[in-house]
C-alpha cells in the first residue's frame, strides 16, 4: 500500500471515528448527567467514602462487562452482512433456526417486543438527557426552577420540528460537539482525581463486590439506576451499518470510555470531598467560570442523543414496513446521495407527542430514570437472547462455548432487568405501555396481513391458465406496456380482472410483478429481479429487496433490459388492487383487532409512494375483501 493511500485511509478512518462520537455515542456520553446522583438518590444508600467507592466500582465494572465486553467485543461481530440492530439480529436468528418452526415463531415474538420496547427508549431518551441538561438551572440558578420543564419542552420542540429539513448538515456537527463534549468530560474529571487521588481506589472490583454484600436488598435496588451508565449500548450496535466495526471500537476504547471514567471518578472525588454536592455531582464538579458554557455544550450534547435516538427511530420504522411488521407509512427522503438520511412525519409526531407527556408528566431526570432503565434493560436482555441462538445454530459454535459466552452475560441482563422492575409502579409502566401498544399493532398488522393473504389466495385464479383461456380469443391490445402489481406470484391480479372486464383490452406488453422484502439488509442488482416468460409479451416478474434497500420499482424494472424485455416509460402504465377490507366474526382475529387491521390497511400510505410508482401513470381498481 503506497504512503499517499495508507495516509487517505487514516484520515477517513480519523473521520469516521469522530463521526462515531456523535451518532454512536451521544446516549451513553449524556449519562453522567445523571447517572451517579440517581444510585444515590432517595437516600437508601448513605454517602459514607466505601459506598462512594463501592458505586463507583459498579459503575465501572458495569461498563467493562456489558459495553467493552458485551458489545464491543461480542455483539459488534454478529453482523448481518455488515448491518447491526435488533432487527437485523432478529433476522439472523429466526435464519439460524429457520428449520425449527415453533422457536423461529417464538424468537420472532421476543425480537418483535424488543423492537416494540425500542420505541419506548426512543421517547425516553429525549425526554431524560435534555431534562438532565436542563436541571443546571437548579444549580446555576435555583430561583428559576419553575423554568425547567417550559425550557426542555421548548429545546424538544425545536428539535422535532427541523426533523423535516434533514440532519444531513445538523450531522455533520454531531461528531465534533461530542468530541469537545467527552474531552469537557475528562477535564472536568482530572482535577477532582488529582486532588484526591484515593477515589482510584475503586478501580478493584472488590470495593463493588463488598458494597452489594454490605447492602444486600437496597443494591439490587440501586442497580436499577446503576445500568443508567450504559444506556444507548444498543446504539453500538445499531448503528454498525453505518460506520463499520473498527471506527465504533477505537471511538470506546480510545476515548470515550475514558472518558466516562474520569468524569465518573472525578464526581466521586468531590462526593468524598463534599457530600452534599449529591444534588448534582455533574454541574458541581465545575469551576464557578465555566457554569455557562458549561450548560450549553450539556444542552447540546443532549440535543444531539436525542437526535441519534429519533434518526434510529425512523431507521427502525422503515426497516420495520419492509419486513412487514407495520403498516406502509410516507417516507421522505432528506437526501439525493445518502439513502440512509429519512424523515417518517407521522413517527416524528407521534414520538413528540409522547415525550411531551413524559416531561410534563414525570418534570424531573430523578423520575424518568426508572422509565428509562426498564426500556434499557428488557432490550440488552433479549439482545444477549437472539446473541445465543446465532452463535449456535448459525455460526454452529458449541454449545458449551455458547452457554458460557452468553450465559455469563444473561445472568448480569437478567439482574439489571429484574432490579428495574421494581420501579414498574414509579415509573417503569410509561414504556413498558408504550412497548405492549407497538407490539399489539405489530402483531395485528402481521396477523391481519396473514389472514388477508390467505383469503386472496382461496379466491385467487391461476395466473397461467387465465391467460391461456384468454389468449383463445385475444381481446383488443393496445399500444404500450402494463405493469400489473400483485402480493402473490403466479395468480391473476384482481386489476388485471377489473381492467378485462371495464375497458376490454390487452396491452402490447404485460408485466405481473411481485415484490418480495427479505430478512437480509441488502440485495444487490444481480439478484434484484428474476423473469418468467408466461408467452405473448407477458411476464412474471419477482423483484427482490432487503430491509435496508429502497425499494424503487421503475429502477428495478429497468434491468429487465439486459433480458429482453424493453420498457419505455413514457408508455407504461402501472395497474394496482387497492383492497378494502371488511372485519367479520369468524375464526380469525378477535373482532376488535380485525377491525384495529381495517383501520391500518385503510390508512396506511398508498403502496404507489411507497414503491416510488410514478404518480402520473397509475390506475387503482378497488374491490372488498372479507376476513
Amino acid at each position: 500500500m503506497s504512503s499517499a493511500t495508507s495516509q487517505r485511509s487514516s484520515t477517513a478512518l480519523a473521520a469516521l471515528t469522530v463521526a462515531a462520537l456523535g451518532v454512536v455515542y451521544g446516549d451513553i456520553g449524556t449519562s453522567p448527567l445523571y447517572a451517579l446522583k440517581e444510585v444515590f438518590h432517595g437516600g437508601h444508600v448513605p454517602l459514607t467514602q466505601d459506598n462512594i467507592l463501592g458505586v463507583l466500582s459498579l459503575l465501572f465494572w458495569t461498563m467493562t462487562i456489558v459495553v467493552s465486553l458485551k458489545y464491543v467485543l461480542l455483539i459488534l461481530r454478529a453482523d448481518n452482512n455488515g448491518e447491526g440492530g435488533l432487527i437485523a439480529m432478529l433476522a439472523l436468528a429466526t435464519q439460524a433456526v429457520a428449520d425449527r418452526p415453533r422457536l423461529r415463531r417464538v424468537l420472532m415474538l421476543v425480537g418483535l417486543f424488543g423492537t416494540a420496547i425500542f420505541f419506548g427508549d426512543a421517547v425516553i431518551t429525549p425526554a431524560m438527557t435534555v431534562l438532565g441538561a436542563v436541571e443546571g438551572i437548579d444549580v446555576y440558578a435555583p430561583q428559576y426552577h419553575e423554568f425547567i420543564v417550559p425550557i426542555t419542552l421548548l429545546v424538544l420542540t425545536g428539535l422535532f420540528a427541523v426533523q423535516r429539513f434533514g440532519t444531513a448538515s445538523v450531522g455533520k456537527a454531531f461528531g465534533p460537539v461530542m468530541l469537545l463534549w467527552f474531552t469537557t468530560l475528562a477535564a472536568l474529571g482530572i482535577p477532582q482525581i488529582l486532588g484526591n487521588p484515593e477515589v482510584l481506589r475503586a478501580l478493584n472490583p472488590a470495593y463493588a463486590l463488598q458494597f452489594c454484600l454490605n447492602f444486600g436488598w437496597i443494591a439490587f435496588v440501586a442497580l436499577g439506576a446503576v445500568v443508567l451508565v450504559v444506556t444507548g449500548g444498543e446504539a453500538l450496535y445499531a448503528d454498525l451499518g453505518h460506520f463499520g466495526k473498527q471506527p465504533i471500537r477505537i471511538a470506546w476504547y480510545g476515548f470515550v470510555m475514558p472518558a466516562l471514567v474520569i468524569n465518573y471518578f472525578g464526581q466521586g472525588a468531590l462526593l468524598l470531598a463534599e457530600p452534599a454536592a449529591i444534588k448534582n455531582p455533574f454541574y458541581l464538579i465545575a469551576p464557578s467560570w465555566a457554569e455557562i458554557p458549561l450548560f450549553v455544550l450539556a444542552t447540546l450534547a443532549a440535543i444531539v442523543a436525542s437526535q441519534a435516538l429519533i434518526t434510529a427511530a425512523y431507521s427502525v420504522t422503515k426497516q420495520a414496513i419492509q419486513l412487514g411488521i407495520l403498516p406502509r407509512m410516507r417516507i421522505i427522503h432528506t437526501s439525493v446521495r445518502d439513502t440512509g438520511q429519512i424523515y417518517v412525519p407521522f413517527i416524528n409526531w407521534m414520538l413528540f407527542l409522547f415525550v411531551v407527556v413524559a416531561v410534563s408528566f414525570f418534570g424531573s431526570s430523578s423520575k424518568l430514570a426508572a422509565a428509562y432503565g426498564v426500556a434499557v434493560t428488557i432490550d440488552m436482555t433479549i439482545t444477549t437472547v437472539m446473541t445465543f441462538f446465532v452463535i449456535r445454530h448459525g455460526w454452529k459454535y458449541p454449545l458449551a462455548l455458547c452457554v458460557a459466552a452468553t450465559g455469563f452475560f444473561f445472568i448480569i441482563d437478567i439482574t439489571f432487568l429484574a432490579s428495574n422492575l421494581l420501579k414498574v409502579m414509579h415509573g417503569g409502566w410509561f414504556p413498558l405501555l408504550i412497548g405492549v401498544g407497538m407490539f399489539t399493532l405489530m402483531l395485528t398488522w402481521q396477523q391481519g396481513r396473514r389472514q388477508l393473504s390467505d383469503k386472496l389466495r382461496e379466491d385467487a385464479i391461476d395466473l397461467g391458465s387465465f391467460l391461456e383461456a384468454v389468449f383463445i380469443n385475444p381481446p383488443t391490445r393496445v399500444a404500450g406496456t402494463a405493469v400489473f402489481l400483485s402480493a402473490e406470484s403466479g395468480v391473476t391480479p384482481n386489476a388485471l380482472l377489473h381492467n378485462l372486464k371495464h375497458n376490454k383490452v390487452l396491452h402490447q406488453q404485460n408485466l405481473f410483478v411481485t415484490v418480495r422484502h427479505h430478512e437480509v439488509p441488502w440485495v444487490g442488482f444481480d439478484n434484484r429481479v428474476q423473469v418468467q416468460a408466461l408467452g405473448n409479451d407477458c411476464w412474471q416478474i419477482t423483484i427482490h429487496f432487503g430491509f435496508k434497500n429502497e425499494p424503487d420499482v421503475p429502477e428495478a424494472l429497468k434491468l429487465l433490459e439486459q433480458q429482453g424485455v424493453q420498457l419505455d416509460e413514457m408508455e407504461t402504465s402501472y395497474f394496482l388492487s387497492r383492497d378494502i377490507v371488511i372485519p367479520t366474526i369468524g375464526s380469525g382475529m378477535a373482532l376488535w383487532r380485525e377491525k384495529l387491521f381495517a383501520s391500518m390497511h385503510r390508512n396506511a400510505a398508498a403502496a404507489a409512494d411507497f414503491l416510488h410508482l410514478p404518480t402520473n401513470r397509475i390506475v387503482e381498481l378497488g374491490s372488498k375483501v372479507e376476513i
